[in-house]
């Protein structure tokens, strides 16, 4: 399977709270969209990652993703090195996709920064043919180098490069987020306070989505990291 755009996330639940908006844009305009969750999100305060498991695949279904995958990868301990880069080489090579949306470069949750650093890393390296890996079925794959890779913005308040705007798609980003019923607001929830389950956190989630969309004139939009330069072939087609 091939896909026209790869999101990844270290933990399920990330890619639904930063771009989820913009993954529904993207299937809307025809385009293919997959995803990869690089932990189970096992240290989480609420919930159990079997719990996890079956909340992302119903993100999954509300995003219509192509193919939802989790590498299994240790929540707080993996690292950008050899064996993690190469794991997610193959599945970059897998889907081969033109864009990777990943973590944001600087954030609270130490896991963020780091899986930015193996995403980006990763990309570059799934280009390189001298590196082999092989797929589920042991072939060798080809290599495949994404052509963009943009980080989305979480926890902490960076500036964006550009701006997505989501306000057709604002009710399915929530619906999305409402996915995870452990983790975020459920005033019928028994489970420890975390610094996600407050309605407070909803929100700031939805503040965040306005601030963006006011930045280009709408009501929601969702706010994307360059580190390349963007450049455009139609000045019309700007908002």
């Amino acid at each position: 399977m091939t896909v026209d755009v790869l999101a990844i996330g270290a933990h399920p639940d990330d890619i639904e709270m930063t771009c989820s908006g913009t993954v529904l844009s993207l299937i809307a305009q025809g385009k293919t969209v997959a995803a990869v969750d690089l932990t189970r999100g096992e240290l989480g305060t609420r919930g159990t990652p079997e719990i996890r498991e079956q909340e992302a695949a119903e993100g999954a279904r509300i995003m219509k993703l192509s193919a939802r995958e989790n590498m299994g990868f240790r929540d707080g301990f993996f690292r950008n090195d050899e064996e993690h880069q190469l794991a997610l080489i193959a599945k970059i090579r897998k889907y081969r996709p033109a864009i990777v949306l990943a973590n944001t470069p600087d954030d609270r949750h130490p896991d963020h920064g780091r899986a930015a650093e193996l995403v980006v890393q990763a990309c570059f390296y799934a280009g390189l043919r001298q590196i082999k890996t092989v797929d589920e079925e042991g072939n060798e794959q080809e290599a495949h180098r994404p052509i963009y890779v943009y980080h989305y913005i979480q926890d902490r308040s960076l500036k964006p490069d550009f701006v997505v705007d989501i306000t057709p798609y604002w009710s399915g980003k929530i619906e999305s987020i409402r996915a995870y019923k452990s983790q975020f607001f459920n005033p019928d929830s028994d489970e420890p306070a975390s610094y996600i389950s407050g309605k407070s956190f909803m929100d700031f989630l939805e503040s965040r989505t306005r601030e963006h969309g006011h930045m280009i004139g709408v009501d929601f939009g969702e706010g994307f990291i360059s580190r390349r330069m963007l450049g455009v072939s139609d000045l019309f087609s700007l908002i």
